[in-house]
């Protein structure tokens, strides 16, 4: 199957060296009441500006991090005192979307009344240095991983060159992940490398070869590390993970119990989006993953995405184009996070939960979006809502000249899309169900939403299929693939798994049909050659489903499946050195596994290698006690090795 249903949304976040034109607003009242004067007497860097700097500003204003310029030492501020008291009374700095009073979060950035009134006190007054034993203990140096040594570190081989000038630039950059067994990630810590210039990143995983082939065809001139462009391809998110970066983001320390899998072969994909600077600049980013000593316990994280995509049509001149969005749901969840997600003409936005009695409860509120400063809100205390809940968002967007931030001028009209100069309407939500068992229950509902939303997506249909089939309601599944191809006849993810289906019914020629148009018009997609290349080892066309699981292999080296199925065909066709070739090679991507030694057993007791055979099905009895093939397999290797013997053949 594909990985993803939609494309990754992007996230985004600039730091002060890009921010010339913005008309800040006003300030939120803060939580603590009406502003005051700031402290009593004189006011001065080292008892009363540095706490502030040093808590709510260093993050980004020091050596090495993303913004223009530090805040460390009185010189540095006090130069810049004037800009400081203007950009924290604007309301500009520090950089926080959220309004108060509408959801709380972890790693807050919004300054007090009293912290605003002393900075702009501190300037007016003269910007005085005062008693040096007065200034606090500077933050520490950020040379060392925040969340402590990752268990394991990856780089590119060569850095990424940042062109001086053109456009912004998103690079898909691809680091295979050196692990030789199944681990569990706790987190990914990322090191952007030079992060004055990286907007922000995503971070992915690619558990195929498309992310390499992609970066192998890429034919940008000189020759770059990766590919280009926002869309990633099959790479995804794992397991309702939300993996980003943004400049001052705090890293997420991850959640006990829900760890995601990570399998031998699998690539790390980071989407960098990165702005010139006027010259060349190294872009040398390196992640640091931190290994969780168990797999997830209990149900996983899962992302809902209200998505009102399909609305955006927003027609010059036009200030106030609202679009809404709505979905209930029908388990209960408990909330980790939320993700509001639009580009420059998003002016504000709405989150809310409606419970069942009628009560009502925020997500979030924005009341002056900006693309530049978005981020990913983790909520403080993770909380239920209960089944019958009503999910809504509400965006509303400027296209007019007035609007500060409206990158055409004129304005032109702006319709959905992954482009920055498109727009987006999205509100995800980080959830985990309280039962395993109710997620695909949710994410059936929240396809069969999307579709009513949307019937041209095809995306939809596939989804609520693989729901259904999940279900084992085959039928179902494959009404819903079928819709899927009425909407595009090209959609291979669905003429895929509707072949799977008709395989699961026994219909093999209708499988074969579907898996060979899904190679035709995609023939670089593995699955699809592995699943002709099975169909056609159960019809017994065993030429055929070599070259297809060749093919497949071609692709995806590491489709240990696919060794396994191309180990039967060519026992099949008699080439016992071959097949045993294929089952070694199935076994090494997967040495705990029953089945792997099972299968090498038997195509070495047929080779005569019996002794060999008889290792491996007891190895398979060792990890699997209740095998039963194997033991039938291990008894009568047995057997044959005792005629032999009485019959002095051994």
């Amino acid at each position: 199957m594909y990985r993803a249903a939609f494309p990754v949304a992007a996230l985004a976040v600039a730091s002060l060296i890009a921010t010339g034109c913005r008309t800040p607003s006003a300030p939120a009242p803060s939580p603590e009441g009406p502003a005051d004067a700031g402290p009593a007497g004189p006011v001065t860097f080292t008892r009363h500006v540095a706490p502030i700097v040093f808590e709510h500003c260093a993050t980004c204003h020091r050596p090495g991090g993303s913004g223009p310029f530090t805040l460390l030492s009185y010189d540095d501020a006090a130069r810049r005192a004037r800009q400081i008291a203007e950009v924290t009374t604007s309301g500009f700095m520090p950089p926080w979307l959220p309004e108060p009073g509408f959801g709380e979060f972890v790693g807050e950035r919004r300054l007090t009344d009293t912290q605003i009134a002393t900075l702009a006190a501190w300037a007016e007054s003269g910007a005085a240095e005062g008693n040096a034993s007065d200034l606090p203990e500077p933050p520490a140096a950020t040379d060392g991983w925040a969340l402590g040594e990752p268990d394991l570190t990856v780089s590119l081989p060569a850095p990424y060159t940042l062109p001086a000038d053109g456009p912004d630039v998103f690079r898909n950059l691809v680091m295979p992940l050196p692990v030789g067994e199944t681990r569990w990630v706790r987190t990914v810590e990322l090191r952007p490398g030079n992060p004055q210039f990286v907007h922000h990143a995503i971070m992915a995983v690619d558990d195929t070869t498309s992310s390499r082939r992609r970066e192998a065809e890429e034919t940008e001139q000189p020759a770059q590390p990766g590919f280009s462009g926002m869309e990633m391809g099959l790479a995804f998110m794992p397991d309702g993970h939300l993996m980003g970066w943004t400049p001052g983001m705090a890293p997420n320390p991850g959640i006990d119990g829900l760890a995601w899998r990570l399998d031998p072969g699998t690539d790390f994909v980071l989407q960098l989006h990165m702005l010139p600077s006027g010259r060349p600049e190294i872009i040398a980013p390196v992640a640091g993953f931190h290994f969780a000593d168990a797999p997830p316990s209990g149900p996983p994280l899962y992302l809902i995405r209200l998505d009102a995509d399909h609305l955006l049509d927003i027609p010059p001149g036009d200030a106030a184009f609202v679009v809404s969005d709505a979905v209930r749901l029908p388990i209960d969840v408990e909330v980790h996070a939320v993700y509001p997600h639009a580009h420059y003409l998003a002016k504000s936005m709405e989150g809310r939960a409606t419970l069942p009695d009628g009560t009502e409860r925020w997500l979030i509120r924005i009341d002056d979006w900006d693309f530049n400063w978005q981020d990913v809100y983790r909520v403080r205390e993770p909380y239920v809502l209960p089944a019958g809940t009503t999910l809504s968002m509400r965006f509303s967007y400027d296209n007019s000249a007035a609007n500060p931030r409206n990158p055409n001028d004129p304005p032109r009209r702006v319709r959905a899309g992954n482009r920055s100069s498109d727009e987006m309407a999205h509100l995800q939500l980080q959830v985990r169900p309280r039962r395993e068992a109710d997620l695909v229950l949710l994410r059936e509902s929240l396809y069969r939403d999307a579709i009513r939303r949307n019937p041209a997506n095809p995306w939809s249909y596939y989804e609520l299929g693989n729901a259904l089939l999940e279900q084992d309601r085959l039928d179902e599944a494959a009404r819903q693939y079928l819709a899927g191809l009425a909407a595009d006849p090209t959609h291979v993810p669905s003429r895929n798994s509707l072949g799977a289906v008709r395989e699961r019914q026994g219909r093999l020629d209708e499988a074969a049909v579907e898996f060979q148009a899904g190679v035709r018009l995609d023939p670089g997609f593995a699955d699809g050659h592995f699943n002709l290349g099975s169909v056609r080892l159960a019809q017994g066309r065993l030429e055929d489903a070599a070259d297809h699981l060749r093919e497949t292999l071609a692709l995806e080296p590491a489709h240990a499946a696919a060794h396994t199925n191309l180990g039967h065909a060519l026992r099949e066709l008699g080439r016992l050195d071959e097949a045993v070739t294929h089952h070694r090679e199935a076994l090494r991507l997967r040495p705990g596994s029953a089945e792997a030694h099972n299968n090498l057993g038997s195509v070495l007791a047929v080779s005569g290698l019996l002794g060999e055979a008889i290792d491996h099905f007891q190895r398979a009895l060792r990890i699997q006690p209740d095998h039963l093939q194997a033991r039938r397999n291990l008894e009568l290797a047995r057997e044959i090795v005792a005629e032999l013997e009485r019959a002095g053949l051994r």
